[in-house]
């Protein structure tokens, strides 16, 4: 494996900054994944790792060599993309062993069998070899996929939103799967997505992304917990992370500068009313087992908790609201330390 390093990359179609200045080092051993909407930049900044764009400005570093203006074939790289690009002609077997046959690398028939079984044990596709990839179910046809870059054995591997067109009960399995296969591989793992989901329970690191600036890198923990920005605050958390004017909060002391207080679901709880100075209206409560979502109203604000579903509460009914280490914005959007006593 390797580590690649960006450093002040930048990349523009046109009149469209899609990547700005951005600078990123993937530790070996590492899975990396960049956090961000479509238009991002996510996509672009792999396809300058792999050489299928030139940056503008900045150069591209995998294992302390300069690769900025290498072609692809020469970057030791392993590419899935969202969609399958499988051959449906081909055999399972055949689909994995093409990017050994091929004649830039080619490895021995013998060789190509073992890597081929190893894979397909790793990937649990083990009994499909045989099958010809239009016979594999959409999770099948995914893993085939990764299994093609696995394979080879690159220096890293590079993901576009591979689980994105999968439904949500194959995306949970794939997760699991993928983050086992790179914790026993010890691979280095550049993905990118726009879902949280898949960013808080793989990633080792998570950097947030948007408009082609790189806003936030930190571990998962780090960027939930203490985000720079009211926009990384809201990359993260479910339910969404509640803003609230500071105007409307007068009756508890705030930081200097405050415009925005940001609420995420530990941060409020809701109780009968006792005297306490904030009070709320319970609009409606969504009961999901284990616990309840509930909206609020707050001064003309909807607010979303979470609470026991054993809490007695109803529309309508007014309730004590409870802050507790909110999050601080300024009039810019970006965070503002909590006053300490």
């Amino acid at each position: 494996m390797a580590d690649v390093i960006l450093r002040n990359i930048s990349k523009r179609f046109g009149t469209v900054e899609a990547v700005r200045e951005l600078s990123l080092a993937v530790n070996d051993g590492e899975f990396l994944v960049l956090l961000g909407p479509s238009g991002a930049g996510k996509t672009t900044t792999l396809r300058l790792i792999t050489g299928l764009e030139r940056p503008d400005a900045g150069s591209v570093m995998i294992n302390g060599r300069d690769v900025t203006y290498d072609p692809p074939g020469s970057r030791d790289i392993a590419f899935v993309f969202q969609q399958y690009s499988l051959y449906p002609h081909l055999t399972v077997y055949d689909n994995l062993a093409f990017p050994l046959r091929s004649p830039a690398r080619r490895v021995p028939e013998p060789v190509i069998r073992k890597r081929v079984e190893q894979t397909a044990e790793l990937l649990h596709i083990a009994s499909k070899l045989n099958n010809r990839a239009t016979r594999l179910s959409g999770g099948e046809m995914q893993r085939v996929a990764i299994g093609r870059a696995l394979v080879r054995g690159p220096s890293i591997y590079l993901m576009d939103e591979p689980l994105s067109s999968l439904d949500a009960k194959l995306r949970a399995e794939l997760r699991l799967e993928l983050k086992r296969i790179q914790l026993e591989l010890g691979a280095t793992i550049l993905y990118v997505t726009h879902d949280q989901v898949e960013a808080m329970t793989m990633a080792t690191r998570i950097g947030v992304i948007k408009d082609g600036e790189l806003l936030q890198l930190g571990t998962p923990r780090q960027i939930y917990e203490s985000p720079s920005s009211r926009y990384v605050a809201s990359r993260l958390g479910t339910p969404q992370i509640n803003f609230v004017p500071a105007r409307l909060v007068s009756e508890i002391a705030l930081p200097p500068g405050t415009e925005t207080i940001g609420i995420r679901t530990e941060h409020l709880q809701i109780a009968a009313r006792n005297g306490g100075r904030l009070v709320g209206r319970v609009h409606r409560v969504e009961h999901l087992g284990e616990q309840n979502h509930v909206h609020l109203d707050y001064k003309g604000q909807t607010l979303v908790t979470l609470a026991d579903p054993d809490q007695p509460l109803q529309a309508g009914q007014e309730v004590e609201l409870r802050l507790t280490h909110p999050l601080y914005f300024d009039g810019e959007g970006q965070r503002i330390p909590a006053i300490i006593h």
